[in-house]
Parts: C-alpha cells; structure tokens; sequence
C-alpha cells in the first residue's frame, strides 16, 4: 500500500519542531502537530528534515530520534485505515547517515530523504557511493537541494548514475531551477528504473505547475512519460488542509486532459506569493524557518516561533509579508479547519 501511494502521488509536510519559550523540546505540541497533519488528509510527513532544523543532530541538543519516535507513535496511535508515509531526513558524512537509517528503520519509517548538504568536498562519484551505501539500509527518498541552503549543482551525469541505484525508490527535486529539475525529469525517463522512481516537487516556487506539468522524451524510439506524483515540501506544513483539496484538483485536472488547468496555474502564482513571504528569499531564505512558525503560532498550534540557533527568526518586512498574503489569499488558508481541530483536542485525552 505504501508503494502504490508514493507512485500515484500524495501531500507530505515537512515537519517543524515544537520548542517552549526555553528552546526545549515541547512534546505536546510537537505530537499535536503530527496529529494536526493526520486531520489535514496528508498522505505522510518528512520528519528530521531541514524544516524540522538540522540542529536537532547536535550532541548539545540530542532530539532526531526523539522527534522520529514521537512523530511515529502518534501515526501509529491514529489507527488509519489509509496508508501515510514516514520519510525520516538522513544527512551528513555516510556513516551518519547511515546510522540515522537505523534509527529511522527502528521507528517503522520507509524512507530516508537523504540530503547531500555539507558533502561539497565530495566527488560526484564519491557521492553515488554515498547513496549506494545508505540505500543498503534504507530506501532512499533521493533530494536535488538548492545551492543557496548548502546545496550544489549536479550534472546530469550524477543523476543518470542516481537512478541505476535499485535501493532509489523516489526523488524530491529542490533546485528552483526549471534547467536543473529537467535533468532529474530526463535521467529518470532515460532510466532503465523509469517506473520504479517517483518524482516530488520541492520546487516552493513553482509548487502547482510542477505538479501539472507532463515531460515526455524519446528514449529507444518509444515515448517516455512522467510527471510529478506529489509533493515533500516546507510550505505543506502550514494550511495542510487547503494544500489537500488543491493538490485533489490538480490531480483531477490531468485525468480530465488538462480541463481548467489555467485557474490552477493562476492559483498556483497565489501560492508562490504565499511561499515567498513564508520562505523569505528576498533576504536568502534567512527566516524560511521562522515563517512557518509564524503561520502555526498565529493559529495556536505552536506558541511561538522559537528555533534552536536563536539567530533564526523572521527577517524585517517578513511579518508584514505573512499579513499581506494572509489577507489577500483567504481561500488558501485554514484558520477555521485549525480552530475545529484544536477545540476538538480539548475533549481527548492523549497519552
């Protein structure tokens, strides 16, 4: 179940880390807002990943397994009669990262979004090496980062050797570089692995047209095609009940050939402005963090928008930018649907 639903497509939230006013981990809130991804009709959550902050892996902090082990108790304790996916992010040196697949693997999760961040000193071919071995311990969720969050730019050779690796099973791609996704697109389709990889967009700037757009490529004289079966992104993790239903029309959209897929591409401007006042790139992603905080504070599930390193915080104008698209795009936000759901909490006693 869990395979068909990576290929076919779903809504996986990036998930935040819940911190009091001491910068200590807070449980209730850090479980209600996996509770809060269930009850949006996610379809899984990436947990240990950069939005859940990559400090949590500092001896001084000590919180990715505590985070992957909470996030996976309370799927567990939803009793879904659905399948919901568990991406553990995987980062560092290969020896790291593969101890972190264990424990990813000791919580029940099925992949490891493996990040290739702060490996610039590496070879691509020392890289492939890289994923082959995690890929031993855990299927690998593979992960095209931008260079302006620590990331590098990848030739097209690398991705042709990435998709060979059997234990690759999906690829989110976050250059927000139409150039750079292509190659990903291309070394797929040109893949003996074709159907064995699952595309994800990544891309927070051109969220809803990733998800629309089809490629096609001649390969061997037959007609490749593939397209973005959904999404492992930051911006999911705030108003995850609207990013449902829209997510349900772009599907709709491509099996109706394409019908209203204008409307959606104009909504899809709407959630890119969104995104930028969210993701602060006007000031090089400094308050990405901070913004998604924003949004949950303001709507209860966090209370505040604390962050390990405490030089993360909203960037000048950012929170005149998260009023702005509040404001001007209502229709895409979920105050209500949160407000139901936490008035719902207060009547359920939770381990």
């Amino acid at each position: 179940m869990i395979p068909d639903l990576l290929y076919s497509g779903t809504v996986i939230p990036a998930h935040p880390l819940a911190l009091d006013a001491n910068r200590q981990l807070d449980e209730y809130r850090q479980r209600r807002l996996t509770r809060y991804y269930i009850a949006s009709g996610a379809g899984g959550v990436a947990v240990g990943v950069h939005t859940t902050q990559f400090a949590i892996r500092d001896p001084r902090v000590g919180l990715y397994e505590t985070v992957l082990r909470l996030a996976s108790e309370e799927i567990d304790a939803a009793q879904l009669t659905r399948p919901f996916i568990k991406v553990a992010g995987l980062c560092g040196p290969t020896a790291q990262a593969a101890d972190e697949a264990r424990v990813a693997l000791k919580y029940g999760y099925h992949l490891g979004l493996l990040s290739l961040g702060g490996l610039n000193h590496l070879s691509e071919g020392e890289l492939i090496a890289h994923v082959r071995t995690v890929s031993e311990v855990i299927p690998i969720f593979g992960f095209y980062l931008q260079p302006s969050v620590g990331g590098r730019i990848l030739s097209y050779h690398f991705w042709e050797q990435l998709v060979e690796i059997p234990g690759v099973k999906a690829i989110k791609t976050a250059p927000f570089n139409r150039y750079q996704t292509l190659d990903v697109v291309r070394a797929v389709c040109h893949s003996s692995r074709c159907e064995d990889i699952a595309l994800y967009t990544g891309n927070d700037d051109n969220i809803v047209a990733d998800l629309l757009t089809t490629y096609r490529f001649t390969v061997n004289g037959r007609e490749v095609v593939k397209g973005f079966a959904g999404g492992l992104l930051g911006h999911w993790s705030v108003w995850t009940s609207k990013v449902v239903p829209l997510f349900d029309r772009v599907k709709k959209c491509i099996l109706e050939d394409y019908s209203g897929a204008g409307k959606l591409l104009t909504e899809g401007i709407a959630v890119t402005d969104m995104n930028a006042a969210l993701f602060d790139p006007s000031n090089a992603f400094h308050g990405s963090i901070a913004g998604i905080h924003e949004v949950l504070r303001r709507q209860g599930l966090l209370e505040g928008i604390w962050c390990l390193d405490e030089s993360e915080t909203l960037s000048p104008g950012q929170l005149e930018e998260i009023d702005r698209v509040a404001a001007a795009y209502p229709q895409l936000t979920d105050d209500g649907f949160v407000k139901a759901f936490l008035e719902k909490e207060k009547n359920i006693v939770h381990a």
